[in-house]
């Protein structure tokens, strides 16, 4: 079983692209969960959402601890919240940034593969939300799929189109983009 934890804030879509990833997940035969956190439900506050994928069935019904992946969706709280707290030695932080896998650290971590892809531009590029506030819970999801190799891109994009009902297309394609321009 594979556990992956998206941190984001409210509005930025972590809930939405942690249900996607296991719908994707699910069109390939696997076992899946998604459900999220919520803290202060405001527009802004940090939110966190959660996915386990299997290809056995799953008998854990709470939150995850010790994920296998992190996915941050907005950089800014590297700083303000300890994310990388239970991350299993060698896992995998994917980052929507512009910067070079390198420019981070994350000392709590043990052995982290650090991966970046600039969604926020991406998403912007498609037309996904505003300057100020892109929406980047699609286009991550590509670099989700290349860096973790549990998800075909074909079966996001499927999943994409299943459940985003505006905007799918330039959605679709943002999260292409994102898989091919992932930073290692």
């Amino acid at each position: 079983m594979v556990e992956i934890r998206f941190h984001g804030r409210g509005g930025q879509g972590a809930v939405k692209g942690s249900d996607i990833l296991a719908v994707a997940a699910f069109h390939e035969g696997k076992e899946v969960q998604a459900f999220p956190f919520f803290g202060v439900e405001r527009r802004g506050a940090p939110v966190t959402a959660f996915t386990r994928i299997s290809n056995e069935e799953i008998r854990i019904h709470c939150y995850i601890y010790d994920p296998d992946v992190l996915v941050i969706l907005d950089p800014t709280l590297i700083c303000a919240v300890p994310l990388s707290d239970g991350l299993k030695e060698n896992g995998k932080i994917i980052i929507n940034s512009m910067k070079e896998p390198s420019e981070f650290s994350f000392p709590d971590a043990k052995n982290p593969h650090v991966y970046t892809a600039d969604c926020s531009s991406i998403a912007m590029k498609f037309g996904l939300g505003t300057q100020e506030s892109p929406i980047i819970n699609t286009t991550i999801l590509g670099a989700v799929a290349k860096a973790t190799g549990l998800v075909k891109i074909e079966s996001v994009v499927k999943a994409i189109r299943e459940r985003i009902p505006t905007r799918t297309e330039p959605n679709a394609q943002a999260a292409i983009e994102a898989f091919e321009q992932l930073h290692v």
